[in-house]
């Protein structure tokens, strides 16, 4: 179970790294084929504000990297438990607002790791 949710993780950190460089580098160009219900024609003038939000997630990634580098096995998961947590409740409140699939693409897999993270935890 321990390796199951290194790779949750991981693959989390990796979906938000990804998300950082669609949104600060990639928004007037892979943008308006990965979000399609957005009108073309939105997307230059929010570059600035997507790039911002490129950053935040980018931030989350770190902190799921960060897990990685941690010794101490409680505040490892709980690091983990905490990042998890914002990206999920992130993921539900971008489903509810703006497009259910953002649920499947980043609620789902941070609740996943949290699932198995917490397990672990209290496995111990």
């Amino acid at each position: 179970m321990k390796w199951i949710a290194k790779i949750l993780i991981g693959l989390v950190a990796l979906i938000h790294c990804y998300i950082l460089w669609l949104e600060m580098f990639a928004w007037t160009t892979r943008g308006p084929k990965v979000f399609t219900s957005l009108a073309p024609e939105l997307f230059e003038p929010t570059k600035t504000l997507a790039a911002n939000q490129g950053l935040y997630n980018g931030f989350l990634a770190a902190g799921l990297i960060w897990t990685f580098f941690i010794s101490d096995k409680n505040w490892r998961n709980n690091v983990a438990i905490f990042f998890l947590s914002c990206i999920s409740i992130a993921g539900i409140y971008g489903a509810i607002t703006a497009e259910v699939r953002i649920f499947f693409v980043q609620a789902l897999p941070a609740l996943l790791g949290l699932g198995a993270v917490i397990w672990l935890k209290f496995k111990d």
